[in-house]
């Protein structure tokens, strides 16, 4: 999410996800990777989930989408094909609020992280706590 600050980004993560003993890794355009069974390099274990699950490659199921409307924060969750990457759309990102516009700007961004692979953010529940990048 361009010129948005990553410790912004985490709050908003924090909040949507809602539990303090959860793991997960925050990627630079607003990908959350959450790790269900977290081990050693999360950031490490994040970025192949995302290299895997987070590029767009379309008349695939990579390209498939579906966008969750939330009720603790403003905007939406885009989700894929991998139930623990989601993405954030802010309704600040893009003038349309359309489901389908949604869905595909956060496809768009899932893309983008999932190509980038841009740690931000690291939320380290194995006993290290919270440490951005």
């Amino acid at each position: 999410m361009a010129g948005v600050n990553p410790d912004v980004l985490a709050g908003v993560w924090r909040r949507l996800l809602g539990d303090p003993h959860r793991s997960w890794v925050l990627f630079e355009h607003g990908t959350c990777v959450v790790l269900a069974a977290p081990e050693g390099d999360l950031a490490a274990q994040a970025a192949g989930i995302l290299r895997e699950f987070g590029p767009v490659h379309v008349g695939t199921p990579a390209a498939d989408f579906d966008v969750i409307d939330l009720a603790d924060a403003p905007g939406w969750v885009v989700t894929g094909r991998h139930q623990d990457v989601l993405t954030y759309v802010s309704p600040e990102e893009l003038d349309d609020h359309g489901t389908f516009s949604v869905g595909l700007f956060g496809r768009s961004k899932r893309h983008d992280d999932g190509t980038e692979l841009h740690v931000v953010h690291v939320e380290d529940r194995l006993g290290g706590g919270a440490a951005g990048r």
